[in-house]
């Protein structure tokens, strides 16, 4: 089995009192999201080494026992070795580390005590130097007995350099972190304001990692400056959703009233809402919020283009339900690894639907959305004839 071994005995050096652990970053804490990349790397079991219980690290703790893991707080190595399996796997986190699930997932599958490293002369102030020429970056593999060894060493000792001591002694396999992974973000950090720029870069590179123009040139700005203001904020994922279903609701009715212009505008907002409700959730691991947003994704605009239909006679009526049937077989047909950039979704039929009407050409926007709509369905099926 793999167990995360975490740290959260520093304090922030701007924030006197408060552990860099409990940090805001990315919506949640700093070592909510190491947990997360832990998990996502197939961690069963998450061990913190604490200094001291904070409310905020309990609090933190609390919300990833709810991940269906088990999460244990210990004070020594000793401790910890007690918590865990004695075949355990153990993927050691830095305390302070930001880092990407990729890199975090790569480690775990090693098999022997192995070291993630930089070059000493590309190491920043918060990389330990191990000798060599190289540093440590903040990610290990060991096997569970390394905490005995590091347990039989003077207690007064830092158990994090500690164990990297140990792991150097023991001459663990050194893998040297790539100069790319560098610049997306990974390093260690200590100061709240620079934290905080690594969480918008991390939500940054999570919306570049989805494909659609639409969230890369329209969702990601916006991700950037509001979720991190939400999280600090402290407002829950639930209420953005039911801000964004409550607008979503005033634009529907406008649109069944006749206001097009208003109503679709209201819509669209609540799309984007929707939107950053669902990258909260994304890195909250609020698994059933997330998915109850990518529906109403979905629904939203497919209602919103077929008032809009409803209201311009018959044959417009006819261009909105090819709208919504070719979008949402396309849906289906799409693989989320087979997407292209170019290819629509509910997001972007919408779009082109309040530019036309706003230009005053609402039956060209639905004529431009069904054949937009069909178009994607066409190459989805294509991609997936040529995948069989």
């Amino acid at each position: 089995m793999l167990a995360g071994l975490l740290f959260a005995t520093r304090e922030a050096h701007d924030r006197p009192g408060t552990l860099t652990a409990t940090l805001p970053f990315a919506a949640a804490t700093l070592i909510e999201y190491q947990a997360r990349t832990a998990i996502a790397a197939g961690a069963s079991q998450i061990v913190v080494i604490v200094s001291r219980l904070t409310p905020e690290l309990i609090g933190a703790l609390a919300r990833i026992g709810k991940r269906g893991v088990a999460v244990d707080a210990v004070r020594s190595a000793g401790d910890a070795l007690g918590k865990l399996h004695p075949l355990a796997r153990v993927l050691v986190i830095a305390d302070g580390l930001v880092t990407t699930e990729s890199i975090v997932s790569a480690l775990a599958e090693e098999r022997d005590d192995t070291l993630l490293v930089v070059p000493e002369q590309a190491a920043t102030g918060e990389f330990e130097r191990i000798g060599g020429g190289v540093a440590w970056a903040g990610l290990a593999r060991m096997d569970a007995r390394r905490l005995g060894e590091a347990a039989a060493m003077p207690a007064d000792y830092d158990l994090q350099s500690t164990l990297l001591h140990v792991l150097a002694q023991a001459r663990a396999e050194r893998i040297e972190l790539a100069p790319e992974q560098t610049r997306q973000g990974h390093g260690i950090e200590h100061r709240a304001t620079l934290l905080e720029q690594r969480g918008r870069a991390v939500l940054a590179a999570s919306m570049a990692s989805r494909p659609s123009w639409f969230d890369r040139v329209v969702l990601r700005p916006i991700a950037r400056i509001a979720v991190p203001e939400v999280a600090r904020r402290g407002v829950a994922t639930l209420a953005v959703a039911g801000a964004g279903g409550a607008i979503g609701v005033l634009g529907l009715s406008a649109l069944y009233a006749g206001w097009r212009v208003s109503g679709l505008l209201a819509v669209l907002l609540a799309v984007l809402v929707a939107e950053l409700a669902g990258a909260l959730a994304m890195f909250r691991d609020e698994a059933p919020v997330e998915r109850g947003v990518r529906l109403a994704v979905l629904i939203g605009p497919a209602i919103a283009a077929m008032l809009l239909g409803e209201g311009l006679g018959s044959a417009a009526l006819l261009l909105a339900v090819q709208l919504v049937v070719a979008g949402g077989i396309a849906e289906r047909a799409i693989r989320a690894d087979k997407r292209r950039a170019w290819w629509g979704s509910a997001p972007t039929y919408l779009l082109v639907l309040t530019i036309g009407v706003v230009l005053g050409v609402p039956v060209a926007a639905l004529a431009a959305g069904a054949a937009y709509a069909s178009v994607t369905l066409t190459a989805a099926v294509e991609a997936l004839r040529e995948q069989a």
